[in-house]
């Protein structure tokens, strides 16, 4: 889900469908297109993350993460407030496989796109600077290595198993939720060149150069989906722990408060959140219609909750 610049309305994919639509503040829902060239992976795979060009007002553009026949791609199309037209694919090479594809996407303060991608189910991957996987990735709305890029390539930081949600804070600080892998799940605060640690480490861990998260959960209460930064606190939506989970953040350094759970077992399995402009409230969006939910077709829904 990402608000249009002028708050009129909402992109929310639909990973299996492929299918975008436009969202109203009232929940009025009209599709709008599908991503042409997209495939599922029989898991995770699918149409995953959008973005909303910050100067959408004058060009138009949103973004799409999605699996293809060779892998996982970042493309841009055009959206005029009422359908999807041509197709432009930015980035190709991120490996897919059935499960951990990432897939988030997010513009930061400096204008760069921002993306998530998963080790395909090859940690290796993860610790290879050349590889597109495992990693934040960070570039220019043409596809091209955003300058300032640690590695002198796309790579932003690296040591990821299946990063999600990523959001900016207030402080222009980046956020990062990301599932592991059977012991703990994790909250990053993401830093230009920094290892993550995957595979060497899951959660903290005292290893030489790895850079430690800033809270875990176990992945029975978490496995984490989308983030978002609102009231100095980072709101992650939890798909396996069904429940929104609030750790506040402190804008005077990089500590956190103790995380609480709202929502559990409310609305199932949470798949993402943002917050509503104007308003002290969050979408929530459901992932209950997959294996892991059992729910029928039909079953997902956004909901809306208030903050505070």
């Amino acid at each position: 889900m990402h608000w249009l610049p002028d708050n009129s309305s909402a992109l929310v994919t639909e990973r299996n469908t492929f299918k975008v639509f436009k969202v109203t503040p009232t929940g009025q829902r009209t599709e709008v297109g599908t991503v042409p060239e997209s495939q599922t992976t029989g898991g995770e795979g699918g149409l995953m993350g959008v973005a909303v060009d910050p100067n959408w007002a004058s060009n138009h553009f949103v973004y799409f993460m999605h699996t293809s026949s060779e892998g996982n791609r970042i493309a841009r199309m055009t959206y005029d407030g009422t359908r999807l037209t041509g197709y432009t694919a930015l980035l190709k090479g991120i490996a897919k496989n059935r499960y951990h594809n990432g897939g988030r996407l997010a513009f930061g303060p400096d204008g760069h796109l921002y993306a998530t991608t998963g080790d395909a189910q090859n940690p290796s991957l993860a610790q290879d600077r050349n590889s597109l996987n495992g990693k934040i990735l960070r570039m220019t709305t043409t596809g091209a290595p955003a300058p300032g890029n640690p590695f002198g390539n796309h790579v932003f930081s690296l040591g990821h198993r299946n990063p999600q949600g990523i959001a900016f804070d207030p402080q222009g600080r980046l956020w990062e939720a990301e599932l592991g892998e059977n012991a703990r799940d994790e909250l990053n605060l993401v830093k230009s060149g920094a290892n993550y640690g995957w595979p060497v480490c899951e959660g903290t861990c005292s290893q030489a150069g790895m850079t430690n998260p800033k809270a875990t959960w176990t992945t029975a209460e978490a496995s984490p989906s989308g983030i978002a930064v609102v009231d100095s606190a980072v709101y992650m939506a939890s798909l396996r722990g069904e429940r929104l989970w609030r750790i506040p953040v402190n804008a005077g350094n990089e500590n956190v408060g103790t995380p609480q759970a709202h929502y559990v077992g409310t609305y199932g399995r949470l798949r993402g959140v943002t917050k509503v402009p104007g308003a002290n409230a969050l979408w929530l969006s459901t992932t209950n219609v997959d294996s892991n939910g059992g729910e029928p077709a039909g079953s997902d829904k956004i909901f809306r909750v208030t903050i505070g």
